[in-house]
């Protein structure tokens, strides 16, 4: 099928790619002339496990291309996603003006029918409003369609090839058998097509992430209260994981989500229900616990080290909202090193991917260090802020060696409590006390 992808960012390409790898014809279109040219040389611009790889072959191939001319990408496509932007508002609402453009444009490209697909996660009403302004370009025959994606970064390039389900919001009966014929493919394991009409499916996309954000901020309401108490967080999550209507995915204390997805999602669907006058205090209180997470790690290390920072070194392990990916966006780690910087600390910083990121929120304000063992040197404290699992099972022996104290806060519950005290190490992780706040109840 020949089909062309608006947008080069984490979805438009790992979407064109992986339709180019069963076989499409599949068209990439950005009007960054200088991510195409490194596109072109083989050069990704994000990271993304297995995506480099897959883009090479299907270059190779030519089953995927890149341009900057949508005219053409258009006209000679029969399906066209949308998989541009929708930053956040300053009211919380996603910002569709890419969208809109794009749309623009596409009206003003068409040459016969075309499948319109918006891949972005847009709000409720998104496709109608598309299809005013390509109708207003255009006397050609088209469809409109939400086909939500349901990409986790760090595994995206899995969870399109083997997709847990496909949603295709349709109200046309030409657009979907066509969108049904394009992702036939990626389902012969039965995992499921489920086809709803355009604006349930705008709505699907929200709603499963704020529900998994509210499991998230859950959790770490939950390991709170487990650290007042004197309950361990981990035993408790173990205990309502293994009922099965519970399930035991996003219910990991730590520092709260982060990434392109969760904070914006929530907000936009925050703004919806504002918009039509619907309560929502579950999602509000979501996202309130969720900011007020990476403050309670802030306190921990403020009591812990005081309020001047003067002259004390924090090693950072991790900068990254999640492992696997080097976005940034939201990511805890912003939060909590801006505090420590605005405190005069100094800031030795390790990640495996993140450091280009990490340049446009702190430039030189930090020390980029090329392993996370050089990051300790002389450190008075280190800071577990993201779950690479190169940290999970370092050199403890190393470690104590390299610091000036024996001091690690664990936003990621990535190790035993118990073995960490008998090594001398003071250990302060999320929803456990530590031997000191018990001397202190």
């Amino acid at each position: 099928m020949k089909v062309c992808v608006v947008g080069t960012g984490y979805v438009g390409l790992v979407v064109g790619t992986c339709l180019a790898e069963m076989g499409n014809d599949v068209i990439c279109v950005d009007n960054d002339i200088e991510k195409l040219n490194r596109l072109h040389q083989g050069i990704i611009p994000i990271y993304e496990p297995g995506l480099e790889d897959l883009i090479k072959v299907n270059v190779r191939e030519k089953r995927l291309t890149f341009t900057s001319d949508i005219k053409t990408a258009v006209e000679k496509s029969l399906v066209c996603f949308i998989a541009v932007g929708t930053p956040q508002g300053e009211d919380g609402s996603a910002d569709l003006k890419y969208v809109y453009e794009v749309a623009k444009s596409i009206g003003q490209s068409l040459n016969g029918y075309k499948v319109i697909v918006d891949k972005s996660t847009v709000p409720v009403g998104t496709a109608d409003e598309v299809t005013k302004i390509i109708k207003a370009e255009t006397a050609e025959e088209f469809d409109v369609v939400s086909n939500p994606e349901f990409l986790k970064q760090g595994a995206a390039v899995d969870d399109f090839l083997k997709p847990d389900r496909v949603v295709i919001g349709s109200n046309s009966p030409r657009a979907t058998e066509i969108m049904q014929e394009l992702y036939a493919p990626f389902l012969r394991t039965g995992n499921p097509v489920i086809i709803m009409d355009v604006k349930s499916a705008e709505m699907t996309k929200y709603a499963a992430n704020s529900f998994l954000a509210v499991k998230i901020s859950y959790a770490n309401e939950i390991a709170n209260i487990c650290e007042k108490v004197g309950a361990d967080a981990e035993m408790v999550r173990i205990g309502m994981c293994s009922d099965k209507r519970i399930g035991t995915q996003f219910l990991f204390p730590g520092l709260g989500y982060g990434g392109s997805c969760f904070p914006k999602d929530v907000k936009a669907l925050l703004k919806t229900a504002k918009d039509n006058n619907c309560e929502y205090q579950l999602l509000k209180s979501a996202d309130e616990v969720n900011k007020r997470q990476r403050q309670i790690f802030i306190d921990k290390i403020l009591s812990r080290f005081g309020t001047d920072l003067t002259g004390k070194t924090f090693a950072v392990w991790g900068l990254a909202f999640k492992p696997k990916t080097n976005d940034m966006r939201e990511a805890p780690a912003i939060t909590i090193i801006n505090a420590l910087l605005e405190r005069n600390a100094k800031i030795n910083a390790y990640d495996p991917k993140a450091f280009d990121s990490a340049k446009f929120y702190f430039g030189d304000k930090i020390t980029y260090l090329n392993s996370s063992y050089e990051a300790l040197e002389g450190a008075d404290c280190l800071l577990l802020l993201t779950e690479w699992n190169e940290f999970r099972r370092p050199d403890f022996d190393k470690i104590k060696s390299l610091m000036k104290n024996p001091v690690i806060f664990d936003g990621r519950n990535l190790y035993d409590p118990k073995r960490l005290s008998q090594r001398g190490f003071e250990y302060i992780c999320v929803g456990k006390r530590t031997k000191k706040e018990e001397v202190l109840k």
